[in-house]
């Protein structure tokens, strides 16, 4: 019996990805048939998508903070793939991703559909993203990325890249930092972080072996980028998602008592 309701779960998981790609064969008719698309519409189908994507997953998710009025680029810890979803639903966002995600069977399409930005690292391409990112933010568009660059346990937070950041500051628009934390029984999820050789269904079946999880999402404090250099800015967002998630670092507390002194 409990094995029927897991699997049960999942089918109700692989139904709402099913009508994503429903949603997507729609647009790609569109784009056959020359109507002309733009990216809050999109935008608006992926939210409608992410809210029963992440309705259909085992976390209750708190919600603290505020929602931002104005179009920001949206910084956040990265720890699973639910994180989009989790994120995606809250207001209609477009995602920066690794230029694999594209060829990945199912989401890579679903990705593209949804009007994500692709980047190949350590490629001749970041001046190119930078562009697409900055002519993006002008149209009044929200942008989320992950600049860490991969997901991790939630235990830690890797170091946050600037080297995209440059796109908030090229166009003037204030970054709203995430802090997003996975708990299981009061302490640190180890079920929903995806890393290493994860495969989706293999990582569905074991949230859905278990009671729901917990989510905590933090919306912190925006903030402002202009006359900011893009290391400067990277560091002081990983500051406010590190005391969010963990505490000061050390550095930081260290630094604290020296100026106290």
């Amino acid at each position: 019996m409990r094995r029927a309701r897991i699997y049960a779960r999942v089918a109700r998981v692989l139904l709402v990805v099913a009508l994503g790609l429903a949603m997507a064969m729609v647009f790609s008719l569109l784009e056959r048939l020359r109507v002309s698309q733009c990216a809050a519409r999109r935008q608006r189908w992926s939210r409608f998508f992410m809210a029963r994507l992440s309705n259909a997953l085992p976390f209750h998710v708190t919600l603290r903070g505020e929602l931002p009025r104005q179009p920001m680029l949206w910084v956040s810890n990265h720890v699973s793939w639910t994180d989009i979803a989790l994120l995606g639903r809250l207001q209609p966002l477009a995602f920066l991703s690794k230029a694999e995600v594209r060829t990945w069977p199912v989401a890579g399409w679903l990705a593209l559909k949804a009007g994500t930005l692709f980047i190949r690292r350590g490629t001749g391409d970041s001046q190119l993203t930078r562009r697409q990112m900055s002519e993006h933010l002008r149209q009044g568009h929200s942008l989320v990325m992950f600049p860490e660059g991969t997901t991790t346990d939630g235990r830690a937070l890797r170091t946050f890249h600037g080297r995209l950041l440059a796109s908030a500051i090229d166009t003037g628009v204030a970054l709203q930092p995430v802090a997003i934390r996975y708990l299981r029984n009061g302490s640190t999820d180890e079920l929903a972080p995806f890393i290493g050789d994860d495969d989706l269904l293999s990582h569905l079946l074991r949230l859905f072996a278990q009671d729901c999880g917990e989510v905590q999402v933090h919306l912190l404090k925006p903030i402002a980028s202009q006359g900011k250099e893009r290391a400067a800015l990277a560091f002081e967002a990983q500051a406010a998602v590190q005391q969010a998630l963990f505490g000061k670092a050390p550095e930081a507390r260290r630094a604290q008592a020296r100026q106290a002194a």
